[in-house]
């Protein structure tokens, strides 16, 4: 039996794990196996500029997080190498950036399992939401949308303007 100051650890590990699943818009848990030290020094640096929390993390602890959280059918992946990335902001950059990194490194970091809003994504949903563009360029688009009746209105009265003779002039006072 493990003594009292090493059980207290664990618990505060597994409360900060499941403290960061439940905050988790999103999670990808990844088997690294096989990844040299310059390869995740990449991923960890691309997973950071991206707003991912990415770590390696005990399964047995994870198993007792997951559980908390009402996850408990990601327990059979948690065996092996495993690492967790969680985006609290993007929702979909974990999935951007680990999908890139298991093709890049094809068969030796491969995707165990992912997560988004409590619910369990399958290998396809995975490759749905991979495939979107970020956040941030979602909302760009969003926005182009919005604006674009409004320039193309402006460029119309402008081109009736210029059609017109030009703007008139100012009214003397």
């Amino acid at each position: 039996m493990p003594n009292q100051k090493v059980l207290s650890e664990k618990q505060a590990i597994v409360a900060a794990l499941t403290e960061r699943i439940k905050n988790a818009s999103s999670g990808v848990f990844v088997d690294y196996k096989g990844i040299n030290v310059a390869q995740d020094n990449e991923l960890r640096n691309e997973l950071r500029d991206n707003g991912v929390e990415y770590s390696v993390v005990k399964n047995t602890l994870t198993r007792f997080a997951v559980k908390d959280c009402g996850l408990e059918a990601l327990d059979p992946v948690l065996n092996g190498t495993t690492s967790l990335a969680t985006s609290a902001g993007d929702p979909i950059a974990p999935f951007r950036v680990i999908t890139g990194y298991a093709k890049k490194l094809d068969g030796i970091f491969t995707i165990k399992a992912a997560f988004m809003d409590g619910k369990i994504l399958s290998e396809q949903e995975v490759a749905e939401i991979s495939a979107l563009p970020s956040k941030d360029a979602l909302y760009s688009q969003v926005f182009g949308t919005l604006l674009a009746p409004i320039t193309s209105l402006a460029v119309v009265l402008n081109q009736i303007c210029e059609q017109k003779g030009g703007a008139p002039a100012p009214a003397a006072e």
